[in-house]
């Protein structure tokens, strides 16, 4: 565990943490020293999708680092009582002023070393109305040969791409679970 995702105060009442195994429990948990509260940690999930729009895919390039200045699909965290595709429709509108229709599921990318799980949906452009949000520079369609592979800002968005044009190639659009690696190359 690094210090950007260590505890250090409880969130009840507001004592020092310690990393310990509650009985029990087979993993180490931050544990109150005060009122023994146990704070369970869970990844975090993302979602996002692949808008389209005759045969191009919109895409979105970022404002914000991490990958400032590179190009990625409108994605992000998933927020309390918020489910996927209210989350993957929330995400489009916010990064790219895009209204998405028609979601169908297409990938669940775990990212374990992060702690993060990717739920990626093909979705269709409700229209041609959609402009860059705050977290975005620019937003534009690609098609296929146009996609600046070299600036993708994230290996789970390359991915996704790449997978999404091999099933594109056949018509068929299975649904894909995979495991992203720290080791993953561009």
């Amino acid at each position: 565990m690094n210090d950007a995702t260590r505890m250090k105060f409880c969130s009840k009442c507001g004592a020092e943490v310690a990393l310990r195994i509650p009985e029990g429990d087979d993993r180490a948990r931050f544990m109150c020293e005060s009122c023994g509260a146990i704070h369970y940690t869970n990844p975090k999930m993302v979602v996002g999708c692949i808008p389209e729009w005759n045969g191009e895919i919109l895409l979105c390039r970022r404002a914000i680092p991490p990958g400032y200045g590179k190009w990625t699909l409108p994605a992000g965290y998933l927020e309390d009582k918020e489910t996927v595709y209210q989350g993957i429709e929330r995400e489009a509108l916010e990064e790219a002023g895009a209204r998405v229709v028609d979601l169908q599921p297409f990938a669940l990318l775990n990212l374990s070393f992060i702690s993060q799980i990717y739920f990626m949906s093909r979705a269709h452009l409700l229209d041609m109305e959609f402009k860059p949000g705050f977290e975005s520079l620019d937003v534009k369609l690609f098609g296929e040969m146009k996609i600046p592979w070299d600036q993708i800002a994230f290996p789970v968005i390359f991915e996704t791409l790449r997978l999404y044009f091999k099933d594109r190639a056949t018509g068929v659009f299975p649904f894909h679970v995979k495991d992203i690696r720290p080791s993953f190359v561009l």
